[in-house]
């Protein structure tokens, strides 16, 4: 497979590894290297949904980051319009910041429970649009809130006064904020009841068919990942073990890994 990008191809991965050293002694030295992700390699199409699929330890997650340079990289490369960003240096890195935005597990966590929902959401309007005035800033975060399903009018309300659900509405608006591309979506539904997850799952559709989106949909759950994604990563102990559209996966697995997360599946 060409490790150049075509137009149909967002973002190439290929033998990404991310390698976390462990320390012991006095002297704290390294005694052994935890291969979080060891060789993974796959291409994510424009406008298209690939779903990341494994236990808690498989990887998917620090995959994720990764992409998103929120972990370092210790080799591979990661091609996203033309360039590579495992080469690329913080700085040069931040313009892609707009293009690449991560959708956090835990949507009370991840919001700071000391700012309003507008200063979360205007956060990175302040960071990448310094010029914009506090009027549009209040547009765009109106508008965000409104396109997530919330009101408005609750702009000035705290994180702790919303449910789970609401909460991940409200850290979809903030990954939207600055018009990205390509959004890594980290569990984004596994701390939400089940009914909920429904409803997370249908906006995260809704939103990419209206703006044209690319998602990286992670998550431990089979049947959510089927519902969501045109083609589906199966991942455990650092490494990619099947790869096959959604409807080959849920249907005629070929791994015994694949095969023990269907199990797992809950049968309605």
């Amino acid at each position: 497979m060409s490790e150049i990008l075509t137009n149909e191809t967002l973002l190439s991965v290929r033998d990404l590894k991310v390698h976390f050293p462990v320390k012991g002694g006095v002297l704290q030295r390294t005694v052994d290297v935890v291969k979080a992700v060891d060789g993974v390699s796959f291409d994510v199409p424009r406008g298209k949904t690939v779903g990341l699929v494994g236990e808690s330890g498989s990887g998917k997650t620090t995959t994720g980051r990764a992409i998103a340079r929120l972990v370092p990289i210790t080799a591979g490369s990661v091609q996203y319009g033309g360039r590579d960003l495992a080469t690329l240096s913080r700085g040069e890195f931040f313009g892609y910041r707009k293009k690449i935005q991560v959708i956090f597990q835990d949507p009370f966590g991840s919001l700071n429970p000391r700012m309003t929902i507008y200063s979360i959401i205007a956060e990175p309007l302040d960071i990448h649009f310094k010029a914009w005035s506090k009027a549009q800033k209040q547009a765009r975060v109106a508008d965000l809130l409104e396109k997530v399903g919330l009101s408005a009018d609750w702009m000035q309300r705290y994180p702790h006064q919303f449910s789970g659900g609401q909460r991940q509405r409200i850290g979809i608006a903030r990954a939207l904020a600055v018009e990205p591309e390509f959004i890594v979506c980290d569990e984004p539904v596994s701390a939400l009841d089940v009914s909920v997850q429904a409803q997370i799952v249908n906006l995260l559709q809704d939103l990419q068919e209206e703006l044209g989106l690319t998602y990286l949909f992670i998550a431990h759950d089979l049947a959510v990942v089927e519902h969501i994604s045109d083609e589906v990563l199966v991942m455990t102990e650092g490494k990619i073990v099947e790869q096959a559209s959604a409807d080959e996966i849920y249907n005629n697995p070929q791994h015994p890994y694949t095969i023990k997360l269907l199990e797992a599946v809950p049968q309605l």
